[in-house]
């Protein structure tokens, strides 16, 4: 046995599972930018590119992966045990389903649904655009997570109307967004800080 290689692999593996373990504190946005190294500044970008405020952005991809880098939804089971497909083609930090990420990557460039930096660039470009059509403003993120959610077309039809579930989500979802943006007014010179010391 090569026992050079195994100690890479096993060395990769482990600094790969570090760089995309999600956030041990998620319900503070402070602690989350301290505790992920350039974060704070991915997000920065993405308000001066699209406007969208950096707690409604992170309410937001809180809700959806927990911050994490390649969740996707769980398989159905067919007969009740046999592993079989999933609901959706959502994966990454975002959630973001095939479609709409291929008119992201049309747009932009693209990148990667696991990086973060792409992720919360996709979510800003998608509220932008859900402002945009729809008129919704990027600091409700009640309504602009139900039109994330359900789509642009799904809103338009009030289909949120008929899932009580979702409007409670979507109800957190505007709770966190709140909560996060007490929190970043309260370390914001701090993060500033770092990122001008860090550059």
């Amino acid at each position: 046995m090569n026992y050079k290689l195994v100690i890479v692999a096993v060395t990769f593996s482990v600094l790969t599972g570090c760089a995309t373990a999600p956030p041990t504190k998620q319900d503070n946005l402070c602690d989350i930018f301290r505790e992920k190294s350039g974060w704070y500044d991915d997000a920065k970008d993405m308000t001066e590119e699209y406007g969208t405020p950096i707690n409604v952005a992170m309410a937001i991809m809180k809700q959806e992966s927990s911050f994490r880098a390649t969740v996707r939804p769980p398989r159905t089971q067919l007969l009740g045990f046999i592993p079989w497909s999933r609901p959706s083609s959502a994966y990454g930090y975002a959630q973001a389903q095939d479609p709409v990420w291929g008119e992201y990557e049309e747009a932009t460039g693209g990148g990667s649904r696991s990086s973060f930096d792409d992720a919360i660039m996709f979510i800003g470009w998608y509220t932008d655009g859900t402002q945009k059509q729809l008129g919704i403003s990027k600091w409700d993120p009640y309504n602009q997570y139900l039109a994330y959610h359900e789509g642009r077309g799904g809103y338009k039809r009030k289909s949120y109307q008929r899932k009580p579930q979702l409007i409670k989500i979507a109800r957190k979802v505007e709770s966190q967004a709140k909560t996060y943006g007490w929190q970043l007014k309260q370390c914001k010179a701090e993060l500033e800080r770092q990122s001008s010391w860090w550059w």
